[in-house]
């Protein structure tokens, strides 16, 4: 039996755990599968702005983002980005700090779930797990709170 260890069939996600005073919290996530000659191996700090954008417009305010030392967040241009947008401010974490960051706990979550006991044999079929997953996830605000708190985070409801 021949086993490959490399493939070119990969899906990458990138997700925002949100909340705003009085409102429930939320997951906002864009998957990105990566084809068959493309060369990119994960997501460009494009992805990232456009997953910023949508998240500005789908909360409807300012935005306060927490995130790691991801080479793509911080490139040039996204800093020239976060530096041309009022409404965004970043804060960085200090490096190997992945306790202070909730998504990791959303991908905990995910981890422990329905992948934890299946073969994936096809990447259509792990991207339909996480979707259905995360999907799951952003019905049940309690889970997000759960992960802000871990983090350290509190969320304010009043």
């Amino acid at each position: 039996m021949r086993i490959r260890g490399r493939t070119s069939r990969r899906l990458s996600i990138a997700a925002l755990t949100c909340y705003k005073t009085g409102q429930r919290s939320r997951l906002i996530w864009r998957p990105y599968r990566h084809r068959n000659g493309s060369g990119r191996k994960s997501f460009a700090w494009t992805d990232y702005r456009d997953l910023l954008i949508a998240a500005h417009r789908q909360l409807g305010g300012p935005i306060v983002v927490v995130w790691d030392n991801l080479g793509t967040h911080l490139t040039r241009g996204m800093h020239s980005f976060v530096a041309g947008h009022d409404w965004l401010t970043v804060y960085q974490l200090p490096s190997y700090a992945t306790d202070l960051n909730p998504v990791e706990s959303i991908w905990s979550l995910i981890e422990r779930g329905p992948l934890a006991s299946r073969i994936i044999t096809a990447p259509e079929y792990l991207e339909r797990i996480v979707r259905n997953d995360l999907h799951r996830i952003g019905y049940h605000p309690d889970l997000i709170d759960g992960c802000l708190t871990t983090a350290g985070l509190t969320p304010k409801r009043s």
